[in-house]
């Protein structure tokens, strides 16, 4: 018998069942505590892939995320983090998951199973070869990515895939592959888990760093995130504070006249 990949082999523990409520927290966690391990193996490749996305960004590309399911959802939740968090438009980094919108929170029968879809979904943006596309899927096996990263190589843009499965069709489809090897679930098959949590940290390491390099972070602050919030506002008047040294007052007047941190200091240090 064939023996199945990672991501599906028989969890190390049995009889959940019967374990007590703190027995099955205990274990989760240890298993979860083997994934950051894991994540600092595949630095290296994300790196390369950072590198080359930076020029292709700079040129207005753009970075989809395209996965299904849950892999699908944390695409879709790195994406729309970026304009909050860093003032870019959304059209600069988008989420797609099989199934579209309705799949982010009710599964759609059989909408990771088409190839197609994935190439339909990324025609409608004129996906060209200054974008990127990264595909997420825990099995390396969805035809919604596999067809969405074949497409992508069709019109010469860069491609990446992360998969916690060696050797699996996506990491050979895709230019930069990134497997994340965190070994079998908790509950057999459930790739929600480590593996999920695997993807939603190198999307984090992705976004972030691409962020950073490209001049959206000063320091270690958000000085170009959206003032949508007084929590927000509050935030900025203590950066501008900070950085300028001025009375909280002048850096809230600062703040309204600019909108936002980046300007707000920049005006300030040319008056």
């Amino acid at each position: 018998m064939k023996t199945p990949p990672i991501t599906e082999r028989a969890s190390l523990y049995d009889s959940l069942e019967k374990m007590s409520t703190r027995e099955v927290l205990q274990h989760i966690n240890h298993e979860d505590q083997k994934v950051a391990l894991a994540v600092s193996e595949v630095i290296p490749q994300v790196e390369e892939l950072i590198e080359r996305i930076l020029p292709l960004f700079a040129e207005g590309g753009r970075l989809f995320y395209i996965g299904a399911g849950t892999s699908g959802r944390l695409g879709i939740l790195d994406a729309s983090e970026i304009p909050p968090t860093y003032g870019l438009p959304p059209e600069r980094v988008i989420g797609l998951i099989a199934g579209g919108d309705r799949a982010i929170r009710t599964a759609v029968e059989k909408a990771e199973d088409s190839r197609d879809i994935a190439k339909d979904d990324l025609t409608s943006f004129h996906l060209n070869h200054r974008d990127t596309v990264i595909g997420i899927a825990a099995s390396g096996t969805t035809p919604y990515v596999l067809g969405g990263v074949a497409y992508a190589k069709e019109v010469g843009a860069l491609t990446a895939g992360i998969t916690n499965n060696p050797d699996s069709p996506l990491s050979r489809a895709a230019d930069i592959p990134i497997e994340v090897l965190v070994g079998p679930e908790f509950v057999t098959g459930s790739t929600r888990m480590k593996s999920g949590t695997s993807q939603k940290l190198v999307l984090n390491m992705i976004s972030t760093t691409l962020m950073i390099r490209i001049g959206r972070v000063k320091g270690n602050k958000m000085v170009n995130m959206q003032l949508n919030n007084a929590k927000l506002v509050e935030r900025g008047i203590r950066f501008i504070v900070e950085e300028l040294g001025v009375p909280r007052e002048d850096a809230r007047q600062l703040l309204e006249s600019y909108g936002s941190v980046q300007k707000a200091i920049q005006a300030a240090r040319t008056q």
